[in-house]
């Protein structure tokens, strides 16, 4: 023990740097070092001589430690001050907001100054959250078209945001408006126009004579935060469960309609799986596909490049990272 205090002092004397400080500490006090090898070594000494050896290891460590902590003040004593009045150095590369991201503060912003309440569902979820209460049960056709993934223990990735809507509905009373941004799971192909992993926005209003069009006038202040004031927007029927009538949302932008978003009035059966008398409460829901979006603002053709991290695709956005 006397050589290890002998052999530290010694070695002390020619660091520098705290990180040769710090290497050097690991060697010996660290969780692999000699003291705690030592340490170790105790149980093979004889009972008698065990714990006065282990004092001694004790003092030998708090010796070793006050050693260490000297030279490190004395390293530290030894670096320049920072002056804070010396202009600071940019950074290459300074973080902005991912496009994703960007496209999904827009229509957020939007919705919360309609007086939407933004919330979060889990993205792990029950198959009743997912399904049945959406007034998608078992054996129903739409969900082949949801291609879900489930998990060991029974649950699934949830493979869309509409379950937010049973959840809100379930501890909050009409009025009521709310929305969601999260992502959602389902067993697709990655390619330029697919991937297993996508983000969607979820939003609904429940109240007394809602129509059609509140859920038009809605959708059109989202549309018009993303593409101008002058974009025209088309209403077509579609067909989801979980809402009747359904429509799908078309956009005429840079000369072609593009379909952007499903949405629709709220189905009566849902209402009821929630407690809400459809007889005297109304409601609007709406689902927008983020990358959809995002894809048409920018004008990006391959769904894969969000998620590639090519920092030549993120710095393309970055007049936009306060939005």
């Amino acid at each position: 023990m006397n050589e290890i205090y002998e052999e530290v002092v010694e070695k002390l004397k020619s660091v520098k740097s705290l990180s040769d400080l710090d290497t050097l500490k690991a060697e010996y006090l660290g969780r692999k070092g000699k003291i705690r090898k030592l340490f170790g070594d105790l149980k093979k000494v004889d009972e008698a001589k065990r714990r006065e050896l282990g004092r001694k290891l004790n003092e030998l460590k708090s010796a070793l430690e006050e050693a260490f902590n000297k030279k490190r003040e004395e390293l530290l004593d030894q670096v320049e001050p920072l002056d804070p009045s010396m202009p600071g150095e940019s950074w290459y590369g300074v973080g902005t907001l991912h496009p994703i991201y960007i496209v999904a503060n827009r229509i957020l912003n939007v919705l919360e100054s309609m007086g939407f309440d933004i919330g979060e569902g889990p993205e792990v979820e029950e198959e009743y959250y997912n399904f049945e209460m959406l007034n998608i049960p078992k054996y129903h056709p739409a969900r082949d078209m949801q291609q879900s993934l489930y998990l060991n223990n029974g649950k699934m990735l949830r493979t869309h945001t509409s379950p937010f809507q049973i959840r809100y509905m379930l501890k909050h009373k009409p009025p009521l408006k709310a929305a969601t941004f999260g992502r959602v799971f389902r067993a697709d192909e990655f390619d330029a126009t697919h991937s297993p992993v996508f983000h969607q926005i979820e939003g609904l209003a429940v109240d007394r004579n809602i129509s059609i069009g509140d859920l038009k006038w809605t959708l059109e202040r989202i549309v018009e935060e993303l593409f101008g004031k002058d974009v025209k927007v088309k209403f077509l029927p579609s067909y989801f469960p979980f809402t009747e009538p359904s429509m799908e949302v078309s956009v005429f932008y840079k000369g072609k309609w593009l379909e952007m978003l499903g949405c629709g009035m709220i189905h009566p059966k849902v209402l009821e799986n929630v407690g809400i008398n459809p007889e005297e409460w109304s409601g609007y829901a709406f689902g927008i596909g983020v990358e959809r979006f995002a894809m048409v603002k920018y004008e990006i053709e391959d769904i894969r490049m969000f998620y590639e991290n090519d920092i030549r695709f993120l710095e393309m956005f970055k007049s936009e990272r306060w939005i």
